[in-house]
């Protein structure tokens, strides 16, 4: 098979971006098939940053083809916006970037009671949400009131989706204290996006199935993590999509047997962003430290992330949830110069000591540690694992064995080139 999943394995902000456009040099289609712009993807080339939120992470290679999937929620604005960003770095856009014709809208209002819920809800009650309109644009399109890319196509039955819309979000955006917009707003602000966005809308379902079935390398690149998963993680606190391996079918619209291979993306640590629990979070000088070391900044937000010890229950967790085939390791480099680095390797509950993830039940769970020795230089020059200390081969050969998955991918900095390639992702 010629499919590949690349998949977050903790709460997101992994570095999937950084695999995605490595892997990527052997792939001919990159998919994007969940989330909205609430993900941001980081990637760096020649020292440059560039920070996509839509567009699938291959868009820097110019012979990857890029498809965002039926499953996506699609700020048109932002979508606009990030390709005049893109050509304006000489980065072709046309004819290479395919937007699902089923895929549903991000509208203002969407934005809008995002950030009023958010904004008032009581202390405890808060979800941590990006404020980008996502969860509100997936109630619509469960509630069966959405407007999806193709209906940009009939403004005509775009009016009526949005006043039914507005209507339908007229009693809680006044019960939380906003003004509804009116109708004539949102079309005034959907239409010259509509005329940009209208030409790439395909049937990429067709497109992805296609390219499969031509024995193409096909890539796709999940959003958010798998303890983020609406279903898997840590629920409420959680985004309102599929973020695990399975919702590569789902939000592509091709069937299981098309997938070939899963790689979940690990820190070296972890992290997390927003409200929701997080056992292993360090609360001290060393959790700062982390935070600076590793720029552990929202790519999309600027909020600064939450930083902890890597939880191999967790890992294990998502391997189990995604079929996870191999691991990729990255940020390695930030835990450089520690002399003791801990590991969660079980937690404590009322019912005894257990090496499962205690997904719906950390309030009452105590992480166990196991430390391992640091290593003291830096370890970005590395590009073999024979260039590694001893101590940092241990640390990964140890992650190996708790896990039960073998790593194919280390990353030691933030460059294309800072990566040690143990097993390529395709054959």
């Amino acid at each position: 098979m010629s499919g590949v999943v690349i998949i977050g394995a903790q709460w997101g902000d992994e570095g999937k971006g950084k695999i995605v456009d490595l892997y990527t040099e052997r792939a001919d289609t990159v998919v994007r098939f969940a989330g909205g712009p609430n993900a941001g993807h980081t990637l760096v080339v020649g020292g440059e940053k560039v920070v996509v939120r839509l567009t699938p992470s291959g868009i820097l290679r110019p012979k990857a083809e890029c498809v965002m999937a039926q499953g996506m929620v699609i700020d048109p604005a932002v979508l606009v916006g990030e390709i005049d960003m893109l050509e304006a770095r000489g980065i072709k856009t046309t004819g290479r970037l395919w937007l699902s014709d089923r895929a549903h809208v991000i509208l203002p209002f969407h934005v809008l009671v995002d950030g009023l819920r958010e904004d008032r809800a009581a202390r405890g009650a808060k979800i941590g949400t990006t404020k980008r309109g996502i969860g509100p644009a997936y109630e619509d399109k469960a509630g069966r009131r959405g407007l999806r890319t193709g209906d940009l196509r009939d403004f005509g039955r775009v009016e009526n989706l949005v006043r039914g819309a507005i209507a339908a979000w007229e009693p809680t955006i006044v019960a939380l204290g906003g003004e509804p917009p009116s109708v004539q707003s949102v079309l005034s602000h959907l239409e010259p996006l509509a005329a940009r966005v209208v030409p790439m809308l395909a049937d990429t379902s067709i497109k992805t199935d296609r390219a499969l079935r031509e024995g193409k390398n096909v890539l796709f690149e999940g959003a958010q993590g798998t303890l983020l998963d609406l279903d898997h993680g840590t629920y409420p606190y959680v985004t309102s999509s599929t973020a695990v391996a399975a919702g590569a079918c789902v939000g592509s619209g091709i069937g299981p047997t098309r997938v070939g291979r899963v790689l979940g993306v690990t820190k070296g640590y972890a992290t997390r962003v927003g409200e929701g629990p997080f056992p292993t979070e360090l609360h001290d000088a060393l959790g700062e430290r982390i935070r600076n070391q590793g720029g552990e900044f929202g790519s999309v937000t600027g909020r600064p992330r939450r930083t902890g010890w890597l939880d191999i229950p967790g890992l294990r967790y998502a391997s189990r949830v995604n079929g996870l085939d191999a691991l990729a390791v990255t940020k390695l480099d930030v835990l450089s110069g520690l002399d003791e680095i801990k590991v969660c390797v079980a937690y404590d509950t009322p019912e005894g000591r257990t090496e499962e993830l205690p997904v719906d039940a950390f309030a009452n769970a105590k992480p166990v540690y196991e430390a391992v020795p640091g290593w003291p230089a830096s370890i970005r020059s590395a590009r073999t694992l024979a260039d590694l200390p001893a101590t940092t081969r241990t640390y990964l050969a140890r992650i190996e064995a708790l896990t039960g998955v073998p790593i194919d991918l280390i990353s030691v900095g933030p460059d294309r080139d800072a990566t040690i390639i143990v097993r390529e992702v395709f054959g």
